[in-house]
């Protein structure tokens, strides 16, 4: 193995960037600000799919897929959505290109111009709600429950590798009710799948709560979110979940007739998550070692290495681990038998500790004989020898182990970092030392907000969904506040 990683101590951002590259996840391509998933980063972002998927579908979503291109007469019909997308859209302005006529090269053909430009989607309500005025015409029609897994693109000028990069993979759902309480219900119970898929499978604990007015998606009444907690003391918004009124029906006219044979606009929610997620797994888990999977995303859940020195050695250990093998992949269990005579036993340790295998499993000739193992932990580095027979429950119970304390673990992070305040000095001390959520009272103003967050750089995460009426005092301006909101520093 190369160099050991950057300490997360020392430069938590570096330490990152490195460990993406390193575990092969992921790479910078060679266009500006995109990234390559390689296949082992692949895997995982399968898995969360997968997972997703099935939920979606067990609440009576379908799947469907709209156009990558969107003309931009579109996204100006809803105001506040062209507002917040306007400065990240990338723009097809041409249709053709043709050899310079000096030989420097292609060049766009100035006569291929397009009638309408087109905007390469970086979200996709108008591009649906436009197809969504064919598809509803009466109550029966509804709800329409459509998700679609696509890539986006926003031209983000920062980029960083699964956080924040130019062209992105996620899922967005668009939905359409035909009343408010059936919109704002749906909005509502995808938080809740989202929340239960970030706490259970990722093991990263979230606090669901609503956006802001200045933070809510451009074109909501109302955003919900999941805001996790990374080891760095940052906040990462995780998945987000709009109530959209009928500002999108009205700007397209989709109507419906009601039971009582009236026309009604239609009420709507959209929702999604992206390949952040692969972001926040990272860094909610791992160590300076590398990565820290949770048994339930781990494309690779046990990993047993063979120690051996000769040929006839590795074929009798086969001849056991094969059995084993065939044992744990009956009872679910995603396990790879890594027989390569190419690396040394200490170099493919090291490999699936930076991979973030939950159990690696070593046998040797000695083992074989006494009809024992040795088998390791990622989470805590424990190892132990067990026997041979008993290896399947080992496993079984043990992967479930490691999933509840890496999110106790987490959760104990995130618990001890929830810190209320009551003073801007306070506040500001808190921040600088600690990090982490900041429990404060807000006078409501965007104002207030905007000053706070240009003295600070940290933003309101969120209003907690199970907030309770505190009565207080604004940490900045002193006014009057009813209730505490989450403050920190984000990605």
């Amino acid at each position: 193995m190369s160099k050991k990683l950057t300490k997360r101590e020392d430069d938590y951002s570096k330490w990152y960037n490195e460990l993406v590259v390193r575990a092969d996840l992921a790479e910078n391509s060679g266009v500006r600000g995109c990234m390559v998933i390689k296949p082992y980063g692949y895997a995982i972002w399968e898995k969360m799919q997968a997972e997703l998927d099935k939920k979606f579908k067990e609440t009576g979503h379908e799947n469907a897929y709209f156009p990558l291109f969107i003309p931009k007469s579109y996204l100006s019909k809803e105001a506040a959505h062209v507002d917040g997308f306007a400065k990240e859209c990338a723009v097809v302005t041409h249709y053709r290109l043709k050899n310079a006529e000096d030989g420097s090269g292609l060049i766009v053909d100035p006569e291929a111009k397009l009638e309408e430009e087109l905007i390469v989607r970086p979200t996709s309500e108008t591009i649906i709600w436009d197809t969504y005025k064919r598809w509803i015409q009466s109550y029966r029609d509804l709800p329409l429950l459509i998700n679609q897994w696509a890539n986006v693109v926003r031209w983000e000028m920062r980029t960083r590798l699964f956080l924040r990069t130019a062209e992105f993979l996620w899922q967005e759902g668009h939905t359409a009710h035909a009343t408010k309480n059936e919109a704002v219900e749906e909005a509502e119970l995808i938080l809740d799948i989202y929340a239960n898929f970030a706490e259970n499978f990722m093991a990263m604990p979230v606090v669901k709560g609503l956006k802001t007015e200045s933070e809510r998606f451009a074109g909501a009444i109302e955003t919900y979110c999941i805001e996790g907690l990374m080891q760095d003391g940052k906040a990462l918004q995780a998945g987000t979940s709009h109530f959209l009124g009928q500002n999108f029906a009205k700007a397209f006219d989709v109507q419906f007739t009601s039971k009582e044979g009236k026309k009604e606009y239609v009420w709507a929610s959209s929702w999604g998550v992206s390949t952040r997620l692969m972001g926040a797994l990272i860094m909610t888990h791992s160590d300076d070692l590398g990565l820290v999977l949770p048994p339930n995303l781990a494309p690779i859940q046990v990993v047993i290495i063979p120690i051996h020195r000769n040929d006839e050695q590795l074929d009798a250990i086969s001849i056991k681990v094969n059995e084993i093998v065939k044992e744990l992949r009956a009872k679910g269990v995603s396990v790879k038998f890594d027989n390569r005579t190419t690396y040394k036993p200490g170099w493919k340790f090291a490999e699936y500790e930076l991979k973030g295998v939950p159990l690696r499993i070593a046998m040797g000739p000695r083992d074989l004989e006494n009809g024992t193992l040795e088998i390791a932990r990622r989470d805590t580095l424990k190892k132990e020898n067990i026997s041979q027979s008993d290896v399947v429950n080992y496993v079984e119970v043990t992967l479930k182990e490691i999933q509840e304390n890496l999110y106790n673990k987490a959760l104990n992070y995130r618990e001890n970092h929830i810190t209320e305040v009551n003073s801007f000095e306070e506040f500001k001390e808190v921040l600088e030392k600690k990090g982490g959520f900041i429990s404060a009272h807000w006078d409501g103003t965007v104002e207030t907000e905007e000053k706070i967050k240009d003295l600070t750089k940290a933003s309101i995460r969120c209003i907690p969904l199970n907030n309770s009426v505190e009565e207080g005092k604004c940490i900045l301006t002193g006014n009057k506040s009813t209730q505490r909101v989450l403050f920190a520093k984000a990605y």
